[in-house]
């Protein structure tokens, strides 16, 4: 179990948006990953806590996205993504919440979302989201390198395989944060 103070905690989830959440998923299927989500943003609104929800998302020509020569570059997809590929997922956002693209792994660099959690006085965060090694990991290391306190939601996380989700929660986020399961997570 972990008290924060709702004045200064924001949760930010990372791309649950309606074309990742769809595809195969460890240890939790997306769908599991979204309704745990869920709850937590409820709990969050209801003590009048920010809920910050991050989708990636490119232009038609896809020329925002980045292109370094790698083993595996992240190419767009024959045809392109489907035109609601970076729409959050339904019933999730609420009135209030903050909305954040990036265009990239993380959701700091080249975004506001430094800027909008600052702004409100904002100095722990809760993280969930897709893919625990990708979105969720390099958002929370550039979270940490900042100065955020951060809480990791297990449940509300998860990605590609079993063992990269075990690697982050077992050898990473202890020693940058909290790591809990979403009914853990309560307000003072």
């Amino acid at each position: 179990m972990i008290t924060l103070d709702p004045q200064s905690t924001a949760l930010v989830l990372v791309d649950l948006q309606k074309g990742i959440v769809g595809r195969p998923f460890e240890p939790h299927a997306g769908e599991q990953v979204v309704q745990n989500g869920k709850k937590l943003a409820e709990r969050f609104r209801k003590a009048g806590a920010p809920v910050v929800l991050v989708n990636v998302g490119f232009s038609k020509d896809f020329k925002d996205a980045l292109r370094q020569p790698v083993d595996q570059p992240n190419v767009m997809p024959p045809g392109g993504y489907p035109a609601d590929f970076s729409e959050i997922v339904e019933g999730l956002a609420g009135p209030g919440d903050l909305f954040v693209t990036k265009r990239q792994w993380g959701a700091f660099y080249g975004t506001e979302l430094d800027l909008q959690l600052r702004r409100r006085g904002i100095r722990s965060i809760v993280l969930g989201g897709i893919a625990t090694n990708i979105g969720v990991e390099s958002t929370a290391r550039d979270a940490w390198e900042r100065g955020y306190s951060l809480v990791f939601a297990e449940d509300a996380t998860s990605s590609l395989s079993s063992d990269m989700h075990r690697f982050a929660f077992e050898k990473i986020f202890p020693r940058i944060g909290y790591v809990v399961q979403s009914d853990d997570v309560i307000f003072s």
